[in-house]
Protein backbone atom coordinates (compact mmCIF):
# COMPACT_ATOMS: atom_id res chain seq x y z
CA UNK A 1 0.00 0.00 0.00
CA UNK A 2 1.37 3.25 -0.82
CA UNK A 3 3.08 5.53 2.25
CA UNK A 4 3.49 9.64 2.61
CA UNK A 5 5.42 10.49 5.28
CA UNK A 6 5.05 14.31 6.58
CA UNK A 7 8.34 14.96 8.23
CA UNK A 8 9.11 18.17 9.88
CA UNK A 9 12.70 19.85 9.58
CA UNK A 10 13.79 21.75 12.94
CA UNK A 11 14.49 19.17 15.77
CA UNK A 12 13.01 16.58 13.82
CA UNK A 13 15.54 16.01 11.36
CA UNK A 14 18.11 19.04 12.27
CA UNK A 15 19.33 19.63 15.73
CA UNK A 16 17.88 23.30 16.14
CA UNK A 17 16.44 24.54 19.37
CA UNK A 18 14.38 27.87 18.57
CA UNK A 19 14.95 29.41 21.77
CA UNK A 20 18.59 29.61 20.66
CA UNK A 21 18.50 30.27 16.69
CA UNK A 22 15.32 32.71 16.45
CA UNK A 23 17.31 35.02 18.53
CA UNK A 24 20.90 34.81 16.81
CA UNK A 25 18.85 35.01 13.62
CA UNK A 26 17.17 38.35 15.04
CA UNK A 27 20.50 39.48 15.59
CA UNK A 28 21.94 38.82 12.60
CA UNK A 29 19.43 40.32 10.09
CA UNK A 30 18.40 43.36 12.42
CA UNK A 31 22.12 44.40 12.27
CA UNK A 32 22.67 43.68 8.36
CA UNK A 33 19.62 46.05 7.78
CA UNK A 34 21.17 48.92 10.48
CA UNK A 35 21.81 51.25 7.55
CA UNK A 36 18.03 50.97 6.60
CA UNK A 37 16.29 51.00 10.06
CA UNK A 38 17.21 50.79 13.76
CA UNK A 39 17.72 47.38 14.56
CA UNK A 40 15.18 47.27 17.65
CA UNK A 41 12.31 48.31 15.05
CA UNK A 42 13.45 45.37 12.57
CA UNK A 43 13.38 42.54 15.71
CA UNK A 44 9.84 44.13 16.71
CA UNK A 45 8.07 44.63 13.97
CA UNK A 46 9.24 41.19 12.36
CA UNK A 47 8.12 39.28 14.89
CA UNK A 48 4.49 41.20 14.98
CA UNK A 49 4.69 40.83 11.37
CA UNK A 50 5.14 36.98 11.34
CA UNK A 51 2.88 36.55 14.05
CA UNK A 52 0.07 38.23 12.07
CA UNK A 53 1.46 35.72 8.67
CA UNK A 54 0.94 32.62 11.29
CA UNK A 55 -2.39 33.41 11.10
CA UNK A 56 -3.48 34.32 7.69
CA UNK A 57 -6.77 32.66 6.58
CA UNK A 58 -7.27 34.40 2.94
CA UNK A 59 -6.71 31.53 0.69
CA UNK A 60 -5.26 33.86 -2.13
CA UNK A 61 -2.83 35.41 -0.28
CA UNK A 62 0.51 33.48 0.37
CA UNK A 63 2.33 34.22 3.57
CA UNK A 64 4.77 36.16 1.83
CA UNK A 65 1.98 38.89 0.71
CA UNK A 66 0.72 38.93 4.02
CA UNK A 67 4.30 39.22 5.54
CA UNK A 68 5.46 41.93 2.91
CA UNK A 69 2.24 44.40 3.52
CA UNK A 70 2.69 44.30 6.96
CA UNK A 71 6.23 44.57 8.12
CA UNK A 72 7.88 46.97 4.91
CA UNK A 73 5.09 49.30 5.60
CA UNK A 74 5.36 49.42 9.58
CA UNK A 75 9.04 50.62 9.24
CA UNK A 76 7.97 52.74 6.66
CA UNK A 77 10.61 51.54 4.42
CA UNK A 78 10.12 50.41 0.48
CA UNK A 79 11.12 46.67 -0.14
CA UNK A 80 12.58 47.49 -3.47
CA UNK A 81 15.01 49.82 -1.47
CA UNK A 82 16.15 46.81 1.10
CA UNK A 83 15.65 43.90 -1.39
CA UNK A 84 19.10 43.41 -2.25
CA UNK A 85 20.45 43.92 1.13
CA UNK A 86 18.00 40.87 2.21
CA UNK A 87 19.24 39.02 -0.64
CA UNK A 88 23.12 39.75 0.65
CA UNK A 89 22.00 38.69 4.00
CA UNK A 90 20.34 34.90 2.87
CA UNK A 91 23.04 34.49 0.62
CA UNK A 92 26.45 34.88 3.20
CA UNK A 93 25.11 35.76 6.53
CA UNK A 94 22.25 33.60 7.03
CA UNK A 95 24.73 30.28 6.65
CA UNK A 96 26.74 31.07 9.34
CA UNK A 97 23.92 30.27 12.14
CA UNK A 98 24.48 26.81 10.71
CA UNK A 99 26.87 26.72 13.67
CA UNK A 100 24.07 27.01 16.06
CA UNK A 101 22.59 23.37 14.52
CA UNK A 102 23.41 20.10 13.90
CA UNK A 103 21.95 16.93 12.07
CA UNK A 104 20.23 14.82 13.95
CA UNK A 105 21.70 11.58 14.99
CA UNK A 106 19.66 8.57 12.80
CA UNK A 107 17.93 11.18 10.45
CA UNK A 108 19.91 10.61 7.27
CA UNK A 109 19.22 7.26 7.70
CA UNK A 110 15.74 7.59 8.01
CA UNK A 111 15.24 9.42 5.13
CA UNK A 112 17.23 7.03 3.13
CA UNK A 113 14.78 4.18 5.29
CA UNK A 114 12.35 5.68 3.23
CA UNK A 115 13.38 6.22 0.20
CA UNK A 116 14.33 2.43 -0.22
CA UNK A 117 10.84 1.72 0.71
CA UNK A 118 9.60 3.94 -2.14
CA UNK A 119 7.68 5.91 0.36
CA UNK A 120 6.35 9.41 -0.60
CA UNK A 121 8.60 12.02 1.71
CA UNK A 122 7.42 15.72 1.96
CA UNK A 123 8.90 18.34 4.53
CA UNK A 124 6.34 19.41 6.38
CA UNK A 125 8.45 22.24 7.82
CA UNK A 126 6.41 25.65 9.26
CA UNK A 127 7.04 27.83 5.97
CA UNK A 128 7.00 30.83 7.70
CA UNK A 129 10.82 30.98 6.07
CA UNK A 130 12.04 32.22 2.56
CA UNK A 131 12.94 29.12 0.44
CA UNK A 132 16.51 29.87 0.78
CA UNK A 133 16.11 29.64 4.66
CA UNK A 134 14.75 26.17 4.72
CA UNK A 135 16.56 24.72 2.14
CA UNK A 136 19.66 25.93 3.57
CA UNK A 137 18.52 24.34 6.65
CA UNK A 138 17.98 21.04 5.14
CA UNK A 139 21.48 21.17 3.74
CA UNK A 140 23.02 21.48 7.40
CA UNK A 141 20.55 18.51 8.10
CA UNK A 142 22.80 16.38 5.48
CA UNK A 143 19.50 16.25 3.85
CA UNK A 144 19.92 18.81 0.58
CA UNK A 145 16.46 19.20 -1.43
CA UNK A 146 18.40 18.56 -4.81
CA UNK A 147 19.93 15.51 -3.25
CA UNK A 148 16.44 13.61 -2.13
CA UNK A 149 13.35 12.80 -3.89
CA UNK A 150 11.54 14.92 -1.86
CA UNK A 151 7.70 15.89 -3.33
CA UNK A 152 7.59 19.23 -1.66
CA UNK A 153 9.61 21.86 0.26
CA UNK A 154 7.15 24.76 2.00
CA UNK A 155 8.10 27.92 1.85
CA UNK A 156 6.36 31.41 2.84
CA UNK A 157 6.07 32.24 -0.82
CA UNK A 158 4.19 29.60 -1.83
CA UNK A 159 2.04 28.35 0.98
CA UNK A 160 -0.57 30.16 2.43
CA UNK A 161 -1.07 28.53 6.05
CA UNK A 162 0.96 27.48 8.93
CA UNK A 163 1.69 25.29 12.10
CA UNK A 164 -0.61 24.34 14.08
CA UNK A 165 -3.58 25.35 11.76
CA UNK A 166 -4.89 21.63 10.25
CA UNK A 167 -5.24 23.73 6.85
CA UNK A 168 -1.38 23.82 6.41
CA UNK A 169 -1.26 20.50 6.27
CA UNK A 170 -4.34 19.79 4.26
CA UNK A 171 -2.64 22.45 1.40
CA UNK A 172 0.49 20.21 1.75
CA UNK A 173 -1.53 17.15 1.00
CA UNK A 174 -3.56 18.97 -1.56
CA UNK A 175 0.00 20.01 -3.26
CA UNK A 176 1.46 16.58 -3.49
CA UNK A 177 -2.44 15.22 -4.87
CA UNK A 178 -4.39 14.04 -2.04
CA UNK A 179 -2.11 10.73 -1.98
CA UNK A 180 -4.09 7.44 -1.78
CA UNK A 181 -2.63 4.70 1.04
CA UNK A 182 -1.48 5.77 4.58
CA UNK A 183 0.04 8.88 5.71
CA UNK A 184 2.29 9.72 8.84
CA UNK A 185 3.13 12.94 10.15
CA UNK A 186 6.61 12.83 11.55
CA UNK A 187 7.41 15.87 14.18
CA UNK A 188 9.34 16.94 17.14
CA UNK A 189 6.43 19.45 18.06
CA UNK A 190 3.86 18.76 20.70
CA UNK A 191 2.03 21.74 20.48
CA UNK A 192 2.59 22.55 16.43
CA UNK A 193 3.44 19.06 14.51
CA UNK A 194 1.10 16.69 16.20
CA UNK A 195 -2.19 19.17 16.35
CA UNK A 196 -1.94 19.79 12.62
CA UNK A 197 -1.92 16.12 11.83
CA UNK A 198 -4.38 15.10 14.56
CA UNK A 199 -6.90 18.03 13.71
CA UNK A 200 -6.72 16.44 9.89
CA UNK A 201 -7.02 13.18 10.68
CA UNK A 202 -3.72 11.74 10.11
CA UNK A 203 -1.46 9.54 11.98
CA UNK A 204 1.26 11.19 13.95
CA UNK A 205 4.66 9.92 15.44
CA UNK A 206 5.86 12.18 18.20
CA UNK A 207 9.69 12.44 17.79
CA UNK A 208 10.92 14.46 20.86
CA UNK A 209 14.69 15.30 21.06
CA UNK A 210 14.70 14.64 24.70
CA UNK A 211 12.39 12.86 26.39
CA UNK A 212 11.32 10.10 24.16
CA UNK A 213 9.68 8.06 27.78
CA UNK A 214 7.03 10.93 27.56
CA UNK A 215 3.81 9.23 26.69
CA UNK A 216 2.94 10.45 23.28
CA UNK A 217 -1.20 9.89 23.94
CA UNK A 218 -1.24 12.98 25.84
CA UNK A 219 -1.18 14.95 22.63
CA UNK A 220 -3.09 12.44 20.47
CA UNK A 221 -0.21 10.93 19.09
CA UNK A 222 -0.16 7.45 17.62
CA UNK A 223 3.18 6.51 18.37
CA UNK A 224 6.39 8.54 20.01
CA UNK A 225 10.04 7.79 20.63
CA UNK A 226 13.09 8.66 18.97
CA UNK A 227 13.28 8.94 15.12
CA UNK A 228 15.51 6.21 14.83
CA UNK A 229 12.83 3.78 15.70
CA UNK A 230 10.13 4.93 13.50
CA UNK A 231 10.05 1.94 11.36
CA UNK A 232 10.23 -0.41 13.98
CA UNK A 233 6.68 1.52 14.95
CA UNK A 234 5.14 1.54 11.81
CA UNK A 235 6.09 -2.04 11.09
CA UNK A 236 4.91 -3.48 14.47
CA UNK A 237 1.93 -1.41 14.83
CA UNK A 238 0.46 -2.05 11.13
CA UNK A 239 -0.14 1.50 10.83
CA UNK A 240 0.55 0.99 7.09
CA UNK A 241 -3.05 -0.52 7.10
CA UNK A 242 -4.59 2.88 8.44
CA UNK A 243 -6.14 5.88 6.01
CA UNK A 244 -6.16 9.28 7.09
CA UNK A 245 -10.00 10.08 7.88
CA UNK A 246 -10.65 13.38 6.92
CA UNK A 247 -14.52 13.48 8.49
CA UNK A 248 -14.05 15.35 11.25
CA UNK A 249 -15.27 18.73 11.58
CA UNK A 250 -12.44 20.29 12.29
CA UNK A 251 -10.73 18.30 9.16
CA UNK A 252 -13.48 18.88 6.71
CA UNK A 253 -12.80 22.45 7.31
CA UNK A 254 -9.22 22.81 6.92
CA UNK A 255 -9.98 20.83 3.33
CA UNK A 256 -12.24 23.25 2.16
CA UNK A 257 -9.96 26.06 3.24
CA UNK A 258 -6.76 24.42 1.66
CA UNK A 259 -8.70 23.75 -2.06
CA UNK A 260 -8.97 27.11 -3.02
CA UNK A 261 -5.14 28.18 -1.69
CA UNK A 262 -3.58 24.97 -3.89
CA UNK A 263 -5.41 26.44 -6.73
CA UNK A 264 -4.26 29.64 -6.11
CA UNK A 265 -0.37 28.14 -6.57
CA UNK A 266 -1.66 25.82 -9.48
CA UNK A 267 -2.59 28.92 -11.25
CA UNK A 268 -0.23 31.46 -10.59
CA UNK A 269 2.10 31.00 -13.05
CA UNK A 270 -0.17 30.09 -16.06
CA UNK A 271 -1.14 32.39 -18.76
CA UNK A 272 -4.47 32.34 -21.36
CA UNK A 273 -3.12 29.57 -23.54
CA UNK A 274 -2.54 27.25 -20.55
CA UNK A 275 -5.53 27.70 -18.36
CA UNK A 276 -7.37 26.44 -21.71
CA UNK A 277 -5.34 23.96 -22.75
CA UNK A 278 -6.89 20.30 -22.38
CA UNK A 279 -4.53 17.33 -21.83
CA UNK A 280 -6.60 15.49 -23.95
CA UNK A 281 -9.64 16.36 -26.34
CA UNK A 282 -12.42 14.91 -24.12
CA UNK A 283 -10.40 15.99 -21.08
CA UNK A 284 -11.26 19.19 -18.75
CA UNK A 285 -8.75 22.27 -18.93
CA UNK A 286 -8.23 23.65 -16.04
CA UNK A 287 -10.38 26.45 -16.97
CA UNK A 288 -13.28 24.57 -17.39
CA UNK A 289 -12.23 22.73 -13.31
CA UNK A 290 -12.25 26.18 -12.00
CA UNK A 291 -15.73 27.13 -13.87
CA UNK A 292 -17.45 24.24 -12.61
CA UNK A 293 -15.80 24.44 -9.27
CA UNK A 294 -17.42 28.01 -9.04
CA UNK A 295 -20.84 27.22 -10.43
CA UNK A 296 -21.26 24.29 -8.05
CA UNK A 297 -20.25 26.24 -4.63
CA UNK A 298 -22.49 28.76 -6.02
CA UNK A 299 -25.31 26.77 -7.41
CA UNK A 300 -24.93 23.18 -5.25
CA UNK A 301 -22.98 23.69 -2.13
CA UNK A 302 -24.05 27.18 -0.51
CA UNK A 303 -27.57 26.64 -1.33
CA UNK A 304 -27.89 23.62 0.33
CA UNK A 305 -25.78 24.61 3.25
CA UNK A 306 -28.24 27.43 3.50
CA UNK A 307 -31.25 25.12 3.45
CA UNK A 308 -30.01 22.95 5.64
CA UNK A 309 -29.11 25.66 8.29
CA UNK A 310 -32.45 27.69 7.85
CA UNK A 311 -34.95 24.68 7.35
CA UNK A 312 -36.21 21.35 9.31
CA UNK A 313 -34.80 18.45 7.42
CA UNK A 314 -35.23 20.08 3.96
CA UNK A 315 -35.98 18.09 0.28
CA UNK A 316 -32.68 18.17 -1.17
CA UNK A 317 -32.51 17.65 -5.54
CA UNK A 318 -29.58 15.86 -7.07
CA UNK A 319 -28.03 17.44 -9.71
CA UNK A 320 -26.05 16.19 -12.41
CA UNK A 321 -23.28 19.73 -12.85
CA UNK A 322 -21.06 17.76 -15.55
CA UNK A 323 -22.48 18.84 -18.59
CA UNK A 324 -22.77 21.99 -17.30
CA UNK A 325 -18.50 22.51 -18.86
CA UNK A 326 -20.48 22.22 -22.39
CA UNK A 327 -23.80 24.06 -21.84
CA UNK A 328 -22.36 26.73 -20.50
CA UNK A 329 -19.05 27.03 -22.86
CA UNK A 330 -16.86 27.20 -19.79
CA UNK A 331 -14.05 26.93 -21.89
CA UNK A 332 -14.51 30.53 -23.43
CA UNK A 333 -14.56 32.35 -19.96
CA UNK A 334 -11.95 33.60 -17.93
CA UNK A 335 -9.86 31.07 -15.69
CA UNK A 336 -8.49 33.37 -13.12
CA UNK A 337 -11.63 35.19 -12.44
CA UNK A 338 -14.02 32.10 -11.93
CA UNK A 339 -10.75 31.26 -9.21
CA UNK A 340 -11.61 34.72 -7.47
CA UNK A 341 -15.11 34.12 -7.84
CA UNK A 342 -14.71 30.10 -5.94
CA UNK A 343 -12.33 31.68 -3.60
CA UNK A 344 -14.97 34.60 -2.54
CA UNK A 345 -17.92 32.04 -2.34
CA UNK A 346 -15.42 29.30 -0.73
CA UNK A 347 -14.98 31.86 2.36
CA UNK A 348 -18.61 32.56 2.29
CA UNK A 349 -19.52 28.94 2.64
CA UNK A 350 -16.23 28.09 5.20
CA UNK A 351 -18.09 31.03 7.44
CA UNK A 352 -21.07 29.46 7.94
CA UNK A 353 -19.35 26.03 9.15
CA UNK A 354 -16.95 26.99 11.05
CA UNK A 355 -19.16 28.41 14.33
CA UNK A 356 -21.64 26.29 14.50
CA UNK A 357 -22.24 23.30 16.77
CA UNK A 358 -21.30 19.79 16.74
CA UNK A 359 -25.47 19.35 17.08
CA UNK A 360 -26.04 21.68 14.09
CA UNK A 361 -23.17 18.80 12.09
CA UNK A 362 -25.78 16.25 12.33
CA UNK A 363 -28.75 18.55 11.60
CA UNK A 364 -31.12 16.11 9.00
CA UNK A 365 -32.13 16.61 5.11
CA UNK A 366 -33.41 14.35 2.65
CA UNK A 367 -31.82 13.91 -0.41
CA UNK A 368 -33.16 12.52 -3.83
CA UNK A 369 -30.38 10.09 -3.93
CA UNK A 370 -28.75 9.68 -0.74
CA UNK A 371 -32.29 9.08 1.36
CA UNK A 372 -31.90 10.29 4.89
CA UNK A 373 -28.77 12.93 5.07
CA UNK A 374 -27.65 15.48 7.42
CA UNK A 375 -25.06 18.32 7.13
CA UNK A 376 -22.06 15.98 7.81
CA UNK A 377 -22.52 14.06 4.98
CA UNK A 378 -23.29 16.47 2.88
CA UNK A 379 -19.37 18.22 3.48
CA UNK A 380 -18.33 15.56 3.56
CA UNK A 381 -19.15 15.12 -0.27
CA UNK A 382 -18.09 18.84 -0.91
CA UNK A 383 -14.86 17.53 0.33
CA UNK A 384 -14.30 14.74 -1.35
CA UNK A 385 -15.37 16.50 -4.95
CA UNK A 386 -12.63 18.56 -3.76
CA UNK A 387 -10.12 16.06 -3.84
CA UNK A 388 -11.24 14.72 -7.07
CA UNK A 389 -10.33 17.93 -8.36
CA UNK A 390 -7.53 19.05 -6.82
CA UNK A 391 -6.23 15.49 -8.09
CA UNK A 392 -7.21 16.46 -12.04
CA UNK A 393 -5.59 19.62 -11.59
CA UNK A 394 -2.11 18.40 -11.05
CA UNK A 395 -2.67 15.67 -13.59
CA UNK A 396 -3.45 18.56 -16.16
CA UNK A 397 -0.09 20.04 -15.16
CA UNK A 398 1.84 17.32 -15.19
CA UNK A 399 0.45 16.35 -19.06
CA UNK A 400 1.44 19.57 -20.07
CA UNK A 401 4.55 20.14 -18.20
Amino acid sequence: MPTTLLIDLDDTLLLNPMETFIPAYLKKLSEHLSNYVEPSAVVQQLLWATAQMAQNKRPDCTLKEIFDSLFYPSLNIKQEDVKEAIDEFYREIFPSLKQLTQPRPGAVEFIEEAVDRGYTIAIATNPLFPKTAITQRMKWAELPDDGFPFTIVPSYETFHYAKPDPAYLAELMAKIGWPDGSVVMVGNDATSDIPAAIGLGVDAYWAPVNGSDLDGDLFGAVGNGDIAKFFDWFDNNEIESNQPDYNSPEAMLAILRSTPAALDSFCRDLDEVALTEKPQPDEWSQTEVLCHLRDVEAEVNLERVDKVLNEYNPFITGQDTDPWAQQRNYVTQDGLHALGTFTNLRIKLVEKLEHITHTEWDRPARHTILGPTNLHELIRIITAHDRIHIKQSLEIRRVLA
